[in-house]
């Protein structure tokens, strides 16, 4: 286990939002330092609610629909931004600079990794592996770039919104559809959809399609340097592609890779990409950029307190760099296992034999920890997980609207990204 300790007092706590499950791991850690949590979040009944370690809950507007709402909740010791909430803080720095502990780059930085396509010229600028990638911006753009098979993304986009696997001309034309209508919406600004001659609200990316294992890996910088990493892998899919079952790899060359993105950028505070390591051998590919820490307990239980580093660096403390996570180390997630299983096909009978094993520790899940609801730890964690079995038990066709809910107003969308970096925005 992760050494936790080396925070000397209990700190005041605001995590930036109730409903991801990084959130809900960062609180699980923050709880076993013995610090005080309290969460903002739109949502009454988002997933950190189900705590024992969170001591106060705060309703506030969400960040999509009133970011200067949102905003004014934030007077803490520290401030730990566990999705998209960091956008937003990062353009008011100056405002809560002396008032928060927060660990976070220059805005521009941030935007630049941010965007999908920022992110993929920044790794062409410092010669970064990555799939072949377009970056267009209209319909016409997008037609002449298509390779089938390849991958079409939004540059704003997270939790897996704004991503398509496009196979043939039926697939391009349901995604030109889609970015008529989904995201890309933005009131006030008199866009909808596609613009004059097929112009898209955005840019958009063309990816090449490369056969291989998408692995992740997460940082926390000090001030451009890297003080702590962590990769794993995935070993089983949960709902929507997200990790069910990892496991802790070591990637000295990826490390390397993100060194070099924190330095150019003077990166502070936490950074994750996802990479492709194709099946022929060859270099890892940088497929993603998020500017915090994804789902940090598998890093916590292979030995590295990342989220420890990062409250530290919120503190203005420079931390010596963190040793090397453990390899091997498997952890799961009930949740995605359970939604996973019913999403693809699984019948009832699939859902129990599922819960048998998760309850066991038996099959995919020997020799491997719980990630989001440590229920010997947390036993309130047990309440989220009990009323998904219920929902998979009476409909399991359900799964995919179960997975949605994560999609809320804690994430950010083109209309609230371009308000937020308006010149006239307080």
């Amino acid at each position: 286990m992760a050494d936790s300790t080396h925070v000397p007092k209990p700190l005041r706590v605001l995590v930036s939002e109730g409903n991801s499950t990084s959130a809900r791991e960062a609180i699980t850690i923050l709880g076993r330092s013995g610090h005080l949590i309290e969460v903002c979040d739109p949502s009454p009944y988002c997933l950190v609610r189900f705590s024992r370690f969170v001591d106060r809950f705060h309703r506030c507007p969400g960040l999509r629909d009133d970011p200067a709402g949102f905003l004014s909740f934030v007077d803490f010791d520290v401030l730990l931004p566990t999705h998209e909430q960091g956008f937003l803080f990062a353009r008011a720095r100056q405002r809560l600079e002396g008032r928060v502990g927060l660990a976070l780059p220059s805005f521009a930085s941030y935007r630049t990794v941010h965007s999908k396509a920022g992110f993929s010229r920044l790794l062409d600028q410092l010669g970064l592996p990555q799939p072949a990638t377009a970056i267009v911006k209209s319909e016409r753009e997008l037609r002449d770039a298509i390779r089938f098979p390849c991958l079409v993304k939004t540059a704003v986009g997270t939790a897996s919104r704004g991503i398509w696997f496009v196979r043939d001309d039926n697939d391009l034309e349901g995604v030109l559809q889609d970015l008529k209508t989904q995201g890309l919406n933005i009131q006030g600004l008199n866009i909808q959809g596609l613009g004059a001659n097929g112009a898209f609200v955005d840019e958009v990316l063309v990816q090449d399609l490369i056969a291989g294992t998408t692995e992740k890996a997460q940082a926390v910088f000090c001030r451009g340097q890297l003080i702590g990493f962590h990769a794993y892998r995935q070993i089983a899919a949960g709902a929507g592609g997200g990790e069910a079952i990892k496991q802790s790899v070591s990637r000295p060359q990826v490390r390397a890779h993100l060194a070099a993105i924190g330095q150019e950028l003077a990166w502070h505070g936490a950074l994750s990409v996802d990479y492709l390591l194709p099946d022929e051998g060859a270099t890892p590919r940088l497929i993603d950029c998020n500017p915090r820490l994804v789902e940090p307990m598998s890093a916590y239980l292979a030995g590295v307190d990342l989220v420890g580093l990062l409250l530290r660096v919120s503190l203005g403390e420079t931390p010596t760099a963190a040793a090397e996570s453990r390899e091997g180390v498997r952890t799961h997630l009930a949740v995605q296992a359970l939604l996973g299983c019913a999403s693809r096909g699984g019948t009832r009978r699939d859902v129990i034999h599922e819960c048998w094993r998760l309850l066991t520790g038996s099959g995919p899940y020997a020799d491997s920890t719980e990630e989001l609801t440590p229920v010997r730890l947390d036993w309130i964690s047990a309440v989220p997980v009990a009323m998904i079995v219920i929902s998979l038990l009476i409909a399991p066709k359900l799964a995919v609207t179960l997975a949605r809910r994560g999609w809320g107003a804690h994430l950010l969308d083109v209309k609230s990204v371009r308000l937020i970096e308006s010149e006239n925005f307080r």
